[in-house]
Parts: structure tokens; C-alpha cells; sequence
């Protein structure tokens, strides 16, 4: 039976979400409630669905992995790839963008989301899995390898055993 979460009165499989980021309302909200809405989920179709909880509560009660340069955390049930940003002529976007968070939803269409983290950082964390620090993310992330830690490991000395 596939894993569901109930957000609100919706139930919904763990695989259809795609990811979790922040929700800051403008200073003219288009919405009138007086619920306090903290995050939105984001569905692998890109609907999405306002929350009360924070993304990082919401990351840790469903095993959600954050990104460390901005409020956001995908879900490691979903097969992302990551792409450069580089704005096309004519675009001009708000933030400094670094990377395209790239995923497809359930009729095969690609969907993506652009990120302020570096390439290299939503690759490991996204799509491997790694916790990534960002000091090591310039060196091991590329290179596809750990960092070594400096010390090394002795072999085990055993102890003969006696026998009666």
C-alpha cells in the first residue's frame, strides 16, 4: 500500500508530492483567512496547497530533504534532475537564480522550479541524497567523491584466545 499523508482533510500519496517551500504573503494578499499559512506543498503536477506548518517541521515529519540556501525540501520519493540557470534574453528574474530543480509529473510533462542554491548542492542533496555542507560542496560534490577526514583506520590487533 503506497505511504499517504493527510494534510488537512486531503489525503494524498507520499509520491505525489514533489516538494515543500516557504509561503510569505505579499503586502496585498489575494487570499482573506485567518489561518496563518507558514508553506506551501507543491504537487508533482505543480498544483499546490497552503500549510500551517513550517517547511522544516514539515521536512522532518515526512523525511523531507532540505536545501541549506533556502526554505525549501523535496521529497526523496521523487526522481529530480538539475540543470545551470542561465535567464533567457528577455527574462529578467527577481532573485539571482543558480539552478532548474527538474522533475516530471504523472502525464509525463516536465516541471521544474528554479533554486538560489548552486548546481552542484541540489544535485547531491536532491537527486543522491547526500547531506551536503556548503565548505565541502565546491570540492566533493563535483568530483563525486568524499572528503577524506585525515585520519586512517588500523587494523584491528587481535588477541589470541585460549583454549582449554
Amino acid at each position: 500500500m503506497t505511504e499517504m499523508f493527510t494534510i488537512g482533510k486531503r489525503l494524498i500519496p507520499a509520491d505525489h508530492i514533489a516538494l515543500v517551500e516557504s509561503f510569505e504573503p505579499g503586502p496585498t494578499p489575494k487570499i482573506q483567512t485567518s489561518r496563518d499559512f507558514k508553506a506551501r506543498v507543491v504537487l508533482i503536477n505543480r498544483d499546490s496547497f497552503l500549510i500551517e506548518e513550517t517547511v522544516e517541521v514539515f521536512a522532518n515529519d515526512h523525511g523531507f530533504r532540505g536545501l541549506p540556501d533556502e526554505p525549501v525540501a523535496v521529497n526523496p520519493r521523487v526522481r529530480f534532475s538539475v540543470e545551470t540557470f542561465k535567464p533567457a534574453d528577455g527574462f529578467t528574474p527577481t532573485k539571482p537564480y543558480l539552478t532548474r530543480l527538474l522533475w516530471r509529473d504523472l502525464d509525463g510533462n516536465d516541471q521544474s522550479k528554479l533554486l538560489l542554491s548552486k548546481p552542484e548542492v541540489a544535485l547531491a542533496i536532491a537527486v543522491t541524497g547526500d547531506p551536503v555542507q556548503e565548505t565541502s560542496a565546491d570540492s566533493s560534490a563535483v568530483s563525486g567523491k568524499r572528503p577524506r577526514s585525515g585520519t586512517r583506520r588500523r587494523p584491528r590487533q587481535r588477541t589470541p584466545v585460549a583454549t582449554v
